[in-house]
């Protein structure tokens, strides 16, 4: 039988401060709750995240957080069984909040601390939520990230593709910019593009015309920014070529992340995995959009779609959780050596695709 496993969870490694607290029972999981405190407002005057900000909120919210996820689930410290916490990638000053936060209370408490690679967070999600098997391809597609994975173990990551420069998210929330749309953007674009016609502009779909599953977007950004500049020039931006162009830039988007996804499919299945499944997890999986255009993919092929609540796309502490209750049956255990990470790619054997530098490469 399963031990029964009881976790608390903190992430910080952004602008969202989050607690939860997740169970492992007879290999069944469960969120007993999940608690998080955004910034929204906080940074929307700067018209993007501010670290410092970022990391001195973190400081004030992390133990309310904890505490407000510990009385929903009903539980004290006494009944868990080790604190898992991002330790990174993320903004090196919130990193550090939630790596000393957690110190704090394991230490006090007694307990195990296990420290999770925010991105494994996302990449384990559909094992917390629909159970998948290894192997299993995984499309983790957010604000600072982009890249195919094939997720062989809690920590065995393989990756065959990603961005080159800007991630979809980062792209989203430039283009919501340029188009004085409030923050963050992906919602705020989603919301304008169904109201638009993605036919009337016409923007690159970059890379398609190369092999592998490689993706980029910056120069789809810039592409936005000529279009609006060229319809300013003729007039005021109205209403509905802010439509236009967000829905445009969307079908952009979903058509370069559609293929590219069809790419790593072929390479995945190539593999002859026993059960195939594509995953897709981060705040860009939360676009309806997208994810059509990659359950569609999936299906063609054969492979089980897998979607995590929208809830669990987004930065959450849930998923560190449930990351470091894999690691943990895995035999890893921090302890107080744990430290923050600015940059901790999952693939620690494969090239980096955005440069390296002392402190490591970036993805």
């Amino acid at each position: 039988m399963t031990r029964t496993l009881t976790f608390l969870g903190l992430e910080s490694s952004c602008d969202d401060t989050a607690a939860a607290v997740v169970r492992l029972s007879e290999g069944r999981a469960e969120v007993l709750a999940s608690v998080v405190a955004g910034q929204t407002e906080l940074h929307a005057p700067f018209g993007g995240v501010v670290p410092e900000l970022a990391a001195r909120a973190h400081v004030e919210k992390l133990d309310l957080c904890a505490e407000e996820a510990l009385a929903r689930a009903g539980l004290g410290l006494g009944d868990l069984d080790a604190v898992a916490v991002t330790a990174g990638p993320g903004l090196i000053g919130g990193v550090i909040s939630g790596v000393m936060c957690a110190k704090g209370i394991a230490a006090g408490a007694g307990l195990p601390l296990i420290g999770v690679n925010h991105l494994a967070g996302h990449a384990l999600t559909p094992r917390l939520t629909h159970g998948l098997a290894f192997p299993y391809l995984m499309l983790l597609v957010s604000g600072g990230h982009c890249q195919f994975l094939i997720v062989r173990g809690p920590a065995s990551f393989s990756r065959i593709g990603g961005t080159i420069d800007d991630a979809p998210g980062e792209a989203f929330d430039k283009t919501a910019k340029l188009l004085a749309l409030p923050q963050p953007g992906g919602p705020s674009v989603e919301a304008e593009a169904a109201r638009g016609d993605a036919r009337r502009f016409s923007f690159p779909r970059p890379l398609l015309d190369r092999p592998g599953c490689d993706m980029s977007f910056s120069g789809l950004k810039t592409a936005l920014l000529r279009a609006r500049d060229a319809v300013m020039q003729a007039g005021t931006l109205r209403a509905g070529d802010r439509a236009d162009l967000c829905a445009g830039f969307q079908a952009a988007v979903a058509d370069v992340l559609a293929e590219k996804s069809r790419r790593a499919l072929l390479a995945y299945l190539a593999e002859n995995p026993p059960t195939p499944a594509f995953a897709v997890a981060g705040g860009v999986a939360a676009n309806r959009a997208v994810r059509a255009a990659l359950e569609t993919v999936s299906l063609a092929h054969g492979a089980l779609f897998v979607a995590p609540p929208l809830a669990l796309c987004t930065d959450n502490a849930a998923m560190i959780a449930w990351a470091g209750i894999e690691r943990f049956r895995a035999g890893i255990d921090d302890a107080t050596t744990l430290s923050a990470r600015p940059r901790w790619p999952l693939d620690e054997a494969a090239p980096a695709m955005l440069g390296s530098g002392k402190r490591g490469a970036k993805a």
